[in-house]
């Protein structure tokens, strides 16, 4: 009876709108007062579930991708992705497909990536002829690359919460990132085919070589942020560093998308944005310390255990759930609020927690671009003025091809874990 009035509070608070912070924070306050643990020590858990070398690099990672979208490196990939894709028929879809797809190898972040893209090309696909709601689609879903793909924020706060190796998930992430990508691509290479959209002018390949000459300081970012991690030669925090001063650098001296005396006003905004991710983790981390310490994961566990599942069995049922719990929770909150419970589960059920994160992490993809409450939905309605119904009937889809991919990486595992352990054994 407890739990269940715990779940309709929780529940009942989500849907009258208070942020997701506030909502675990005061779940964690109420759990325990409840349990008899001084408040003092809340705040306590706080300050030692943040005190992480590799949560550091969080924000480092978010106030890149923000020089990033304010600095130029978005059109500077589009541009390079146009110079190689012109001539075929629906050009500018299948631009906004790489162009995502480097972008989120860049950035980390999904919203970013839909939003950085769906400015500089959503106006420009409708120009040409394209239907709103197909340029809406295209763009929404190619933004969730950003969740798989490394440095994929969501795979750094996976590792923290289950204790694996950060880098082992970001190769983990690549092949099953590329087989996303690729499906899109060949999803709009058919469709503007059949739709007979229209294909941009082919480039000499002098210029296709001065576009791409242009796009490499952008591609300093990946290049800093892998070498240094996979050469042994910084931390992830010390990556996230050197990716945030690398796309400064690029923003500031090769695009100029900002004036060094708006540095500051940039630096604030993505402050603001770190902030408030780093306030949900805070409130999200003390309140799976509580549950990891009531027991409920270990009820969890040995409850599991007695049904008999087969691992295949214990992937779609979880699958479902996390379908479910993304249509209404962001990926942060769904991360901390899930995984605490989930983690002791995987070993003895027989399943790699390595392979497990990028499962889980593909479900926070579909769950960015699901109803009712999917970000990369409500991004592109805002900046295009688009109703959100239209939004939606544009992203089907490609939220069919989210599921058959999430169906490949669930249980075809090797895709997923052959890369890591050719490096790492």
């Amino acid at each position: 009876m407890a739990i269940a009035g715990f779940l309709l509070l929780f529940i009942g608070l989500l849907a009258a709108g208070m942020p997701i912070f506030l909502v675990l924070g005061a779940c964690a306050a109420i759990l325990y007062f409840l349990s008899g643990q001084p408040m003092i020590g809340l705040a306590q858990n706080m300050i030692d579930q943040l005190n992480s070398t590799t949560l550091m690099a969080l924000p480092l990672f978010v106030m890149a991708a923000t020089f990033m979208r304010r600095g130029g490196v978005a059109q500077a990939l589009v541009d390079v992705s146009a110079a190689w894709l012109g001539g075929i028929k629906g050009s500018l879809g299948l631009v906004a497909v790489v162009s995502c797809a480097l972008f989120a190898a860049i950035s980390g972040s999904s919203v970013a990536t839909a939003l950085a893209m769906g400015t500089i090309l959503a106006p420009a696909m409708m120009e040409r002829g394209y239907p709103r709601s197909f340029v809406l689609g295209v763009l929404g879903a190619s933004g969730t690359i950003g969740v798989v793909i490394p440095p994929s924020l969501a795979l750094i706060l996976y590792g923290i919460v289950t204790e694996q190796s950060v880098p082992r998930l970001f190769l983990a992430g690549i092949l099953p990132g590329l087989l996303q990508a690729g499906a899109f691509f060949l999803w709009v290479l058919y469709y503007a085919r059949r739709k007979d959209f229209p294909a941009e002018p082919t480039m000499p390949m002098r210029d296709r070589l001065r576009v791409t000459s242009k796009a490499l300081p952008a591609m300093l970012v990946p290049t800093v942020v892998m070498v240094g991690i996979y050469g042994g030669l910084v931390t992830i925090t010390e990556a996230a560093a050197l990716a945030a001063v690398t796309a400064l650098l690029a923003s500031l001296v090769v695009y100029r998308g900002f004036a060094w005396t708006r540095t500051l006003e940039v630096v604030a905004e993505g402050l603001a944005s770190a902030g408030v991710i780093m306030l949900i983790i805070a409130t999200a981390l003390v309140f799976g310390h509580w549950m990891t310490g009531s027991g409920v994961p270990a009820r969890f566990v040995e409850f599991a255990a007695h049904q008999g599942l087969a691992t295949w069995e214990f992937l779609l049922i979880i699958n479902i759930v996390l379908l479910i719990i993304g249509c209404f929770l962001e990926v942060v909150g769904t991360l901390l609020l899930v995984m605490p419970i989930l983690a002791p589960v995987l070993i003895p059920l027989g399943v790699n927690p390595v392979h497990f994160g990028i499962i889980f992490t593909h479900n926070m993809e579909v769950g960015l671009v699901h109803p009712p409450v999917g970000l990369n939905l409500y991004v592109l309605s805002t900046i295009s003025d688009a109703p959100i119904g239209e939004v939606i009937r544009g992203i089907l889809p490609f939220l069919i091809v989210l599921l058959i991919v999430l169906g490949l990486i669930t249980y075809v595992p090797i895709m997923t874990l052959w890369l890591p352990n050719a490096i790492f054994g």
